[in-house]
């Protein structure tokens, strides 16, 4: 199991979930209520589900594809360690994930 940590836009713990490998943070965050619309189902075709990882996690992560680095250009608030929640898959040798929402995130589809 991966513990996923969720960190307000203020950066304040909002919540702590443990997660299978395999899961998508997208669905991750879905489940534990965190306000990601994901306006596109998670297809990598929006940059709606935009998280900004904590720095050491980041360089655990697989790098990012070409096409979601042009996808993190249009997101609000991006930093170096942005990545697209719909593109992390976690492992089993991912004990611990922490991300942050960022401000703009709003949870357009009721999840």
């Amino acid at each position: 199991m991966t513990l996923v940590r969720f960190f307000k836009a203020d950066g304040t713990l909002d919540k702590e979930v443990d997660a299978a490998p395999g899961q998508r943070l997208l669905d991750v965050a879905w489940t534990a209520g965190q306000p990601l619309e994901g306006a596109c189902e998670g297809v990598m075709a929006c940059s709606t589900c935009h998280v900004i990882v904590e720095a050491e996690d980041f360089e655990r992560l697989p790098p990012a594809s070409d096409e979601e680095e042009d996808l993190l250009d249009l997101a609000a608030h991006a930093t170096h360690t942005s990545r697209l929640a719909c593109q992390i898959i976690l492992t089993e040798n991912m004990k611990s994930l922490t991300v942050r929402v960022p401000p703009e995130a709003r949870n357009w589809m009721g999840r």
